[in-house]
């Protein structure tokens, strides 16, 4: 490799040469070097003041002790602080009393929202529209009451969980072992009479008042001490077509509502029960003796835990 130099611009080339082209070996600018080295000296004072390092554990501290963790951990019980007495109040009052106060209720109804945007639009949809098989929370259709107290102890508690003896439960029968398929399509005609879609069938009105009635009523408006649907208002939560109403009577398909008393606090779930209720679907509270007593008092934990699960500004 021969090297040589450059005679217009004095510098040594490197030897490389290809078609008559010569590379120079040119010296970096200092500028350059001198960034370079202020580079590697501030990284190596930022590896020892803070967590860079990876270890088998997880990280290094840091002699400074920082952490973006840490920071938010601060900012959470700054702001956790700065709501613990909206919260509080939230807690206190019986929740059939939050539309007397509509500073309570705005914020409950926000926390709510910020709550049900996390845990619920999975199933109910961003707009809680639901969709076949997940009810729709926009409309004045409600299995277990749409007052205040229930939502909030549907929420609680629950739809079907067996691990929870205070749960909301009820199950059709899956009149597919019960019935012949002609019979079934007899009280498909009659359900669809019923709710306003199709002829009368006297043979499925028969079989209804011997198989549904009980539960769903003789005119199948429903009744809440069993969970039984109104069959008569053209809302379905499996479907109104034939084939889904048939779907429906041959299988019971019957839904999951987790509980949340195992997953929330009570301040976000009554929050989340105000949310629900002012979608536009919410029934009248009921008489003051029938109303449930206020939620648990709200602890340091639970404050802490509202805090982060409902984006509220008081």
């Amino acid at each position: 490799m021969k090297k040589r130099i450059d005679e217009p611009t004095g510098t040594q080339t490197v030897g490389h040469e290809w078609d008559g082209i010569e590379e120079l070996d040119t010296p970096l600018p200092r500028w350059w070097l001198m960034i370079f080295g202020a580079c590697v000296v501030f990284a190596i004072g930022y590896v020892v003041v803070y967590p860079a390092w990876p270890t088998a554990a997880g990280a290094k501290q840091g002699v400074a002790g920082w952490s973006s963790r840490g920071d938010y951990d601060n900012e959470v019980l700054a702001e956790t602080a700065r709501r613990a007495p909206i919260y509080r109040a939230i807690s206190a009052a019986p929740i059939a009393d939050l539309p007397a106060n509509p500073k309570l209720l705005r914020v409950a109804i926000e926390g709510g929202r910020a709550a049900f945007k996390v845990h619920c639009v999975q199933c109910h949809g961003s707009g809680a529209a639901g969709s076949v098989g997940y009810p729709n929370l926009n409309d004045d259709d409600w299995l277990w009451g749409g007052d205040l107290a229930s939502l909030e102890y549907t929420l609680t508690h629950g739809i079907r969980n067996p691990d929870h003896d205070e749960t909301r439960q009820s199950q059709m029968p899956a009149f597919g072992e019960i019935l012949q398929p002609a019979e079934i399509r007899s009280v498909v005609a009659h359900v669809r009479h019923i709710g306003g879609q199709g002829r009368a069938n006297a043979a499925g009105a028969a079989l209804f008042a011997a198989n549904c009635a009980a539960c769903h009523g003789e005119g199948g408006k429903g009744g809440r001490d069993f969970g039984a649907p109104n069959l008569t208002d053209g809302i379905w939560l499996h479907g109104g077509s034939p084939a889904q109403i048939r779907h429906t009577i041959v299988y019971a398909p019957a839904g999951v509502m987790p509980r949340w008393n195992n997953r929330l606090d009570a301040v976000t779930i009554r929050m989340l029960a105000a949310y629900v209720h002012s979608l536009g679907g919410g029934e009248a509270n009921p008489a003051p003796e029938a109303q449930a007593s206020p939620a648990p008092a709200v602890t340091a934990a639970a404050a802490q835990k509202a805090g982060e699960k409902a984006d509220v500004g008081a």
